[in-house]
């Protein structure tokens, strides 16, 4: 069979005019790169290159293989520095999995300079609301809020966002500023079909058994967190949101805090998720880091 040091032993040759100046190429001995040659001419059957005291020379065979083995051996070099480069510089297809809020507000913002700074690499975003199966999905990357629990993924915490209580300024204007939390009882409250976990506010209950957590019955409510920041900015009511989701309105004045001086410092965490693997692939670690360095999260 033939071999990649035999192939460089018959081209250095080749090429040198001599074992002695093939050898020094190739730092071995002369009478190893002689070996070399002399089995691989027993291999195949055939003499590559007759000997004289004065040159070697290829026979018809010598330089038909030759030619083969310059090719191989130049396409090995390529694909060498081929997987080099797409090392050092990643480049393929990311598909990325996350609720249509989160890619909204805080992945889409992002996209345009990840490109800039690797434009090799092309994205795939993919809208899903409930967890999904990565591999089934073909997903290579998931981003979920909020706690974990399933032991066969592997998580990194990109930070994590507050939630805090949100209302349009007019929606204020006409039904009042809550003071307290019974005073919520008044007015119209926003929250989500399920998790029944999100309709539980960061505020210390309304009635004396010193729990944290006000639990609220909506008026209006939405499988998605970005109906429900719509909706608030309307003014149909007070909802209860995460900071990425409202951090725009609430810096142009669309929406407003509500009751912050009582509200406690409730953080959801932000997990990119994937695949247990050996190693992550170069095009997922390029956008994993970007991720965890430019998010407009609290890293805690």
């Amino acid at each position: 069979m033939l071999s990649l040091e035999t192939m460089k032993a018959l081209v250095a040759v080749a090429e040198t005019g001599s074992f002695s100046a093939a050898a020094e190429r190739l730092a071995q001995t002369p009478s190893g790169i002689s070996r070399s040659i002399s089995r691989l001419e027993a291999q195949l059957g055939m003499t590559l290159m007759t000997r004289t005291t004065r040159k070697l020379e290829l026979t018809e065979e010598g330089h038909w293989l030759l030619q083969r083995a310059k090719k191989i051996l130049c396409d090995i070099d390529d694909t060498e520095e081929q997987l080099s480069a797409r090392l050092s510089q990643p480049s393929g297809l990311v598909r990325v999995n996350a609720a249509t809020p989160t890619l909204d507000h805080l992945l889409a913002p992002l996209v345009a300079d990840f490109l800039d700074a690797y434009p090799l690499i092309k994205l795939e975003l993919v809208s899903g609301e409930t967890f999904v199966d990565l591999i089934e999905e073909r997903a290579d990357l998931a981003i979920r809020i909020g706690q974990l629990t399933d032991s066969s993924l592997h998580a990194r915490r990109l930070g994590s966002s507050r939630i805090r209580l949100v209302a349009a300024p007019h929606y204020l204007a006409r039904h009042g500023e809550p003071q307290t939390v019974a005073d919520l009882a008044q007015h119209r409250l926003l929250g989500f079909t399920a998790p029944a976990s999100l309709n539980t506010w960061p505020l210390p209950a309304a009635d004396d058994t010193n729990t944290e957590g006000y639990t609220i019955d909506p008026v209006v409510s939405a499988s998605n967190g970005e109906t429900l920041r719509h909706l608030a900015v309307q003014g149909a009511g007070i909802v209860c949101l995460s900071d990425f989701l409202t951090m725009a309105d609430r810096a142009h004045g669309r929406l407003k805090p509500v009751l912050p001086d009582i509200s406690l410092p409730w953080l959801q965490p932000v997990w990119a998720v994937f695949y247990k693997q050996e190693a992550i692939p170069p095009r997922v670690a390029a956008l994993l880091e970007f991720l965890m360095t430019r998010l407009p999260l609290d890293r805690v």
